[in-house]
């Protein structure tokens, strides 16, 4: 089996954002301030470094249709909406919690912490799993790129 190499690249770079998240999340209950403090700063790039990729791979090289039976098409797409909402949502936590936390504003940063971390772990574990049925369990489908796609180039 042949990987394609851009999504194994960003999907090992989201596994590894929340692997530091749950180091992060220790070492802060161990009270390691700046170890817990770099230990996020690096999951938060490891995830912008996801993002570039897959933004970069969708505009210029395309989005991979689901390759898998015909029957389980909705359900896929329904998983992978979902997905998609809880990477915008963790996104969109993970910049509120990390400004917080630079910020010191430590009574919102520790509200919110736990939320975010757990909400970026269901990310990471279902953009996994949209990984694998696009790429392992299937045959991924046709790649159009959206210039392709919009503008027929």
């Amino acid at each position: 089996m042949e990987l394609p190499l851009l999504p194994t690249i960003s999907t090992f770079f989201i596994i590894l954002s929340a692997i530091l998240v749950a180091i992060g999340w220790n070492l802060i209950r161990q009270g390691k301030i700046k170890a817990h403090q770099k230990t996020m700063i690096a999951a938060a790039v490891s995830a912008v470094l996801f993002f570039i990729i897959y933004i970069s791979r969708t505009v210029f090289i395309g989005n991979t249709a689901f390759g898998g039976p015909d029957d389980l098409k909705m359900y896929y797409t329904v998983f992978l909406v979902f997905h998609i909402i809880l990477a915008t949502t963790g996104a969109i936590f993970g910049v509120i919690t990390i400004h917080a936390g630079l910020k010191n504003r430590l009574v919102r940063h520790r509200k919110i912490g736990p939320i975010t971390s757990v909400i970026w772990f269901f990310t990471a574990i279902t953009g996994v799993a949209v990984y694998l049925l696009l790429y392992v369990f299937y045959k991924g489908g046709e790649t159009t790129s959206v210039f392709k796609a919009i503008l027929g180039i």
